[in-house]
Parts: structure tokens; sequence; C-alpha cells
């Protein structure tokens, strides 16, 4: 090998951050099975390739034995100590065969080798740079599209955005740019492959938190996420921090948080409801933007009564079942809703007029 081709592994070390040693060790490997192949020999061989100069030595690896059987693999202890006088019985000696061509099928072993390994040093690299990024939003640009996915460059590499994991009636073109939620990270046999969505609940829980600083800094936190992506979402948060609004935070001055997200998502409807240990303040806030006089809650079933104004009946249980479904989701409570007339004839509820539960939460059109 030439001092060029060494140069090339410095190189190939500096810019793919693969290690040249490695590389000596992968080509080593192969040239010994490249000897064996071409020059048709079962011995045992070792070859070596200097790290400075790349000169290539093949030698043959042979026990020493009082009696040779079989040449190949054996050397006498005389023949052995021809070469150094301090071998003894069971010792390996090493006696270079290179043969005087070999240097043209070195060259060509090598260069598959190193063209194999940046192949897979590369899918590596991507690999561990977007295993860690599983379950983040990232970035990229439609490159082309298929009767099944939309194919997202993302720079390194093609991401896959399944047409399934579009919101209802969003469109793309090429050369779009789109931010994208990162289901699954996996190292298949044709290298890394990375599965795309854009109806994740994930996505709408990280724009939160690169829209909101509080919940970047773990001050506010998100509880839980219940999401009908492209209609309406609903996200429960909570401040560690008693003088910090969490909903507030959420909201942003004059609504610019939230609303950047609402542009995100199309138009998506996001419900911002302040979480709650108290279950009865919980479901009463899930249920935003409906007002809420009255929750009984029925631990072992884990379902809660919601009694509601007349007026807001419609409203509390949304367009197909859609709010009453959304708040179900977030609190992991069923949620059956009555009106104040309902509850009166059902359950002989006399009617009040107490007025509203108190509730804490914000919706977003």
């Amino acid at each position: 090998m030439s001092m060029d081709f060494i140069e090339a592994m410095n190189e190939l070390e500096r810019d793919k951050g693969i290690s040249k040693d490695v590389l000596f060790e992968a080509i080593e490997a192969a040239l010994i099975s490249s000897y064996k192949r071409n020059f048709n020999t079962a011995q045992n061989v070792r070859v070596d390739m200097n790290r400075n100069t790349g000169v290539i030595k093949v030698y043959a690896r042979k026990l020493v034995v009082e009696e040779v059987l079989d040449p190949r693999t054996e050397i006498s202890l005389p023949a052995a100590r021809d070469i150094n006088a301090h071998f003894q019985i069971d010792d390996i000696a090493e006696i270079e065969v290179t043969p005087r061509d070999f240097g043209r099928i070195a060259a060509q072993t090598a260069k598959q080798v190193v063209t194999q390994r940046i192949r897979e040093a590369e899918r590596g690299l991507i690999y561990s740079a977007f295993i860690d990024k599983e379950d983040d939003i990232v970035t990229g640009t439609l490159q082309r599209q298929d009767p099944r996915n939309i194919y997202i460059d993302l720079g390194k590499i093609e991401a896959v955005l399944p047409l399934t994991e579009l919101m209802p009636n969003e469109k793309f073109k090429h050369g779009d740019r789109i931010k994208a939620y990162i289901t699954k990270v996996e190292n298949t046999t044709k290298g890394p492959q990375i599965m795309l969505s854009r109806t994740h609940p994930g996505l709408l829980k990280r724009l939160f938190e690169l829209e909101v600083p509080e919940i970047f800094d773990g001050v506010v936190e998100i509880r839980s996420v219940a999401r009908e992506a492209g209609f309406r979402s609903k996200i429960a948060v909570y401040s560690r921090n008693e003088e910090v609004d969490p909903v507030g935070s959420c909201v942003g001055p004059k609504g610019m948080r939230v609303q950047t997200i609402v542009n995100e998502l199309r138009g998506e409807k996001i419900d911002i409801v302040r979480y709650s240990e108290q279950v009865e303040e919980y479901v009463a806030n899930a249920l935003s933007p409906s007002k809420v006089l009255e929750v009984q809650v029925f631990e072992d079933e884990k379902m809660a009564r919601v009694i509601v104004p007349d007026y807001q009946l419609s409203l509390a249980i949304g367009i197909k079942g859609q709010n009453a479904r959304l708040a179900a989701k977030l609190t992991g409570w069923k949620i059956d809703i009555k009106s104040e007339s309902q509850a009166e004839q059902e359950y002989g509820r006399p009617k009040t007029l107490t007025g509203e539960m108190h509730q804490d939460s914000v919706s977003v059109d």
C-alpha cells in the first residue's frame, strides 16, 4: 500500500469519524481470506499492515512440535530455532510467506473493505444521531412522494411520513418544509429507517415545549395530552411554582405562544386546562369550553357524572361527542354528561341556582 492510502485512512478518520485502527483490523481480516482464497492454502496465517507505511506482510503461523505431521500448520523445534533460538515446544512460530504479487490483491481487498466500512459507519453515525431524537420533532424538506408515503429529506437521511400520519386535508408539495414527530428509529439491513407523524399527540406536546419557556425549564409540566389531529386537542398543565400560572404561560402574551402552535397545526383547536389532583376539578376543567355545575365521582367504576346547565349540554358533549371523548382521554375517567333538567328527572336532584363550578381553562381556535 502507498503512503497516499495511509493518508486517505487518516482523512477518513478525521472527516467520517471512522477509527483508523478499526479499518486496519478489518482490512487485515479480509486479506487473510483473500490470501487463502487466491493461493489455495489452508495454513494459518496472520496479515500485518504497517500503520505508518502501509507495507503488508503475510506470516504463516505454525505450531512448534517434536515431530511434524502436517507441514502446513506445524514446524519442528530445530527449524523454529533457526528463526528464533528462544522457541519451545507448543509455541507459535511465524514465517513470512508474502506472495510477490500480493499487492494487487491487497489493494482490491482494501478498497472493498474501506467502502463497506464507510457505508456501515455512516449508517451507524446516522442511527446514533437519530435514536436520541426518537419522540422528538424534526424539520425537513419534502423530497418525493408515492401513493403511500411522503419522503422527507433530513439532510443525512430520508425519513418516511406515511400519508395516514398526515392531518385531514393537509397537503404538501415538493420542496415544502415540514415539521414532524419521530415515532420510531430502526436500524435495518438497508440502514436506519426513521418514521414520522403529524398526528401523534407527542407532536403537540413537543411544540408546547418549544414555544413555552416555563415548560422547557420544568416549571410548568404537561401532565396529559388528548388529540384528534386536525380537529381538536386538549392539554393538561400543572405548575410546580404557585406563583406561575400554567395556563397563562402556555397561552403567552396576547395568545402568541399558543397561536403559533395552532398555526403549525393548520388551525387545530386547542383547549389548555389546569391539571388538578381533585378529580372533580380536573374533569370539570377538561370539559372546557363547557361550563359545569357539578361533578359526581364513582371511584369503583372510575366514572364521573357531570351535570351541566341545560343550554351547555351540546357544547359539553361536542360535535359527534368529540369534547366529551377528548376529556375522557385526557383525564383517564369515563364521563357521563347530563343536563341539569335530566339530572333532576333521573336522580331526583333538586334544581338549584347555586352557580357554576370554578374552572381554569382556555380554549383557542
